[in-house]
């Protein structure tokens, strides 16, 4: 997949990034398997833009998400951060990069140091970045504070005494902090009710507006992604099977695992009918995928193909990339 284009300067480009566990059984602890958990992705994200990044639970969008922060090893694969292969830098040139990338964590509350008051936590990764004196430290952390709704007096508290709105705060602040160009924002809003979760979307909108932040917004809700994503990536099994414009991908979902996700959908109009489609059996093991599309055991429209080869990631037509045999 491209590295540029006509319509912006590519921050991050991923090209086949694998990562696979070992299982490992016995008294001598052999690997007797692999955990497929991502497996040959490739998609790229222009510099100020969101991509969204949807799929079931167990699918690998965390996996992949941290894997290309480096906070996991990956297996096979490249990650080129503004043209740089993160893969494979060490040292104050890895830290450099982690200064740069940064993670907003699912769970806020396990993300958090319970005996730290959360204007240390924030404060951390100055520290170890080397950045400002303990004043300037301050300043900076009572800043962001603020830019994120909490009050400076906030930094002395810990996280026990917050909401689950301001702990995810909280989180965004400590991302926020150092000043990062790009930021993986793992399912930030799933743990929290409907109307903290609008606060919180429209808080990561507007420091994107206002710092020309880069997302990899990752979700389970395609509410959620079609409110904040420029591009979506819909990925099933450790595999990508669709990616497109937010637009293009509502109004047009070409892989059935795409159209089944948009039918479950709720929409606010109780005289509007949807014909709901319903996937067979359970999500496989990624110790065990199937051959060919890994769709294909529960796919409305499989053929016989389907279990046999397994379908290129390609574009069909501009910008729009689907992984399916029965869409060409």
């Amino acid at each position: 997949m491209q590295t540029t284009d006509t319509n912006g300067e590519v921050l991050l480009n991923v090209q086949h990034l694998t990562k696979h566990f070992p299982v490992r059984t016995g008294i001598f602890q052999r690997i007797s398997a692999w955990v497929q958990a991502v497996d040959d992705v490739s998609f790229y994200v222009r510099k100020g833009e969101t991509l969204g990044l949807v799929g079931e639970s167990g699918c690998g969008k965390t996996t992949l998400g941290r894997t290309v922060l480096r906070l996991l090893d990956p297996t096979k694969g490249q990650v080129f951060f503004e043209g740089e292969d993160v893969a494979f830098i060490r040292g104050e040139r890895l830290k450099q990069a982690r200064k740069d990338m940064q993670i907003i964590f699912q769970d806020p509350f396990s993300s958090l140091d319970p005996r730290v008051p959360i204007g240390d936590s924030i404060e951390e990764g100055l520290a170890i970045h080397g950045i400002g004196d303990r004043v300037e430290r301050h300043d900076r952390v009572q800043k962001v504070l603020q830019e994120v709704g909490l009050y400076p007096e906030h930094a002395s508290r810990y996280p026990h005494e917050f909401s689950g709105g301001q702990r995810q705060r909280i989180g965004i602040a400590r991302a926020l902090v150092l000043q990062p160009k790009f930021v993986v924002c793992d399912e930030p809003v799933s743990a929290l009710d409907v109307s903290i979760q609008s606060q919180v979307l429209n808080l990561l909108r507007s420091l994107q507006a206002e710092y020309g932040l880069t997302y990899l917004f990752i979700a389970h809700n395609l509410s959620v992604v079609e409110h904040i994503s420029d591009r979506v990536a819909v990925m099933y099994l450790g595999k990508m099977v669709e990616m497109t414009t937010r637009e293009d991908l509502y109004a047009n979902p070409l892989h059935p695992y795409t159209l089944a996700l948009m039918s479950a959908i709720p929409v606010p109009d109780p005289t509007m009918e949807r014909e709901r489609i319903i996937l067979k059996g359970d999500v496989p093991s990624p110790l065990n995928p199937p051959s060919g599309c890994r769709f294909h055991p529960r796919c409305p429209v499989a053929i016989a193909l389907c279990a046999d080869v397994e379908p290129e990631f390609q574009e069909v037509y501009e910008g729009h990339f689907v992984a399916c045999h029965r869409v060409r």
